[in-house]
């Protein structure tokens, strides 16, 4: 068995621990098939494409720098860190996936086999490609009732423009009506006489 020793590959920055024994890079097309009723052939159609999928197997030996245990260790922080409960994209950098366009991976799995027979660790990792999706935002409906009010009072202030005053109320509102009696400057009227009391029966 031929193992690809001089293959680095870069999750994140961290160059993968150990020997690489074979990379998978799986492309595919999302494709529907229809059934139709008194036909044996199903019409197919196309609607996409799935994210790749790549799958790495390792071989993690013991080294004089640190044992399969302490390299697996570094392959889970890679995984999954302290305190991580959701899945962030990482940034892969190898030559097998960049031909597919690869640049960002989600970790979708760890597994490891132990060869008592050999002692090595046996390790699988399986990664998804990260597309971002973008989210359009569009008008919620309530915003577009908001505006009606705005534009029923435009034509409200619309109409009170093109309304004139009569000839007749502009002459009465031009003359002298006199003064309010509840403003400062009015004096309050004069008592006329003192008034009994009134003895009820």
């Amino acid at each position: 068995m031929i193992f690809l020793e001089d293959e680095v590959i870069k999750l994140n920055g961290v160059i993968l621990p150990g020997v690489v024994k074979s990379i998978e890079v799986k492309e595919s097309a999302q494709i529907d098939e229809q059934e139709v009723e008194g036909s044996a052939v199903k019409p197919k159609q196309a609607v996409g494409y799935e994210d790749a999928k790549i799958n790495i197997e390792l071989i993690l030996d013991d080294t004089e720098s640190a044992t399969k245990y302490e390299r697996l260790a570094t392959l889970r922080a890679l995984f999954r860190t302290s305190g991580q409960s959701v899945p962030q994209p990482i940034s892969i950098v190898c030559e097998n996936t960049a031909v597919h366009g690869i640049d960002k991976v989600l970790f979708k799995s760890l597994t490891h086999k132990l060869e008592n027979k050999k002692g090595q660790l046996p390790v699988t990792i399986e990664l998804w490609e990260y597309v971002p999706q973008t989210i359009q935002t569009t008008r919620s409906s309530g915003s577009s009732t908001s505006t009606k009010p705005s534009s029923s009072t435009s034509n409200i202030s619309n109409t009170s423009s093109s309304f004139t005053l009569s000839a007749s109320y502009q002459r009465y509102l031009s003359t002298n009506r006199g003064s309010s009696p509840a403003t400062d400057s009015a004096k309050p009227p004069k008592p006329t006489g003192q008034m009994k009391p009134i003895q009820l029966k």
